[in-house]
């Protein structure tokens, strides 16, 4: 399962990692908190897409309930939080508590927040990366899967440098997917520790 509110790039990398059995799962269900181009990429690839907009929902209680109720209708065994710009309910992390994973563009804790690509080039650092991380009731917290560095180069762009921790994204989110499915993974007082 797939929450995005963007173009879905990480989402389909992951449909392609399955679709090639790099991964033996399935991505069973994309939702998206309002009308983007990663739905209309779902709809390609022929994965079931739904969207769960706040605006549609006459309280944001209702809005979390209806949330909660699509993606438990799948049972999903993973959740992969792709760019979905929501903070979610506490009843909804603790559902899925050690399998629901979020996708940062900075090595964590530096950088946390909606910008951080343009707050890494803003600081001037000379390397930043990509972090996959367990949700907890904090934004961008949360106990460490993998982390991958992205050097910055001269003269990069927000987009320029985002494209290449995106192009890292997309090569790490199978694997934090097969950790999980594995039971590699295993959470101990807010430290991730990985089995060989």
């Amino acid at each position: 399962m797939v929450l995005i509110s963007g173009t879905g790039s990480a989402m389909e990398a992951l449909a392609v990692a399955c679709t090639r059995r790099e991964l033996a799962a399935d991505v069973a269900a994309v939702i998206a908190d309002r009308d983007c181009l990663g739905l209309k990429v779902a709809a390609k690839r022929g994965i079931p897409a739904f969207t769960i907009e706040p605006a549609h929902y006459p309280a944001r209680e209702d809005w979390k309930e209806a949330l909660i109720e699509c993606v438990g209708g799948f049972r999903p065994q993973v959740v992969v939080l792709a760019g979905f710009m929501r903070v979610l309910a506490p009843p909804f992390v603790d559902a899925y508590a050690g399998r629901l994973i979020n996708l940062h563009p900075s090595l964590l804790p530096a950088f946390p927040g909606a910008h951080a690509v343009r707050d890494a080039l803003d600081a001037g650092v000379k390397v930043t990366g990509t972090t996959i991380h367990f949700v907890d009731h904090e934004v961008d917290h949360g106990p460490i899967l993998l982390q991958e560095a992205v050097r910055v180069q001269a003269g990069d762009t927000v987009q320029s440098l985002h494209t290449r921790i995106k192009n890292v994204e997309h090569r790490l989110l199978p694997k934090a997917c097969r950790l999980i499915l594995e039971h590699k993974v295993k959470l101990h007082r807010g430290i991730t520790h990985v089995e060989p």
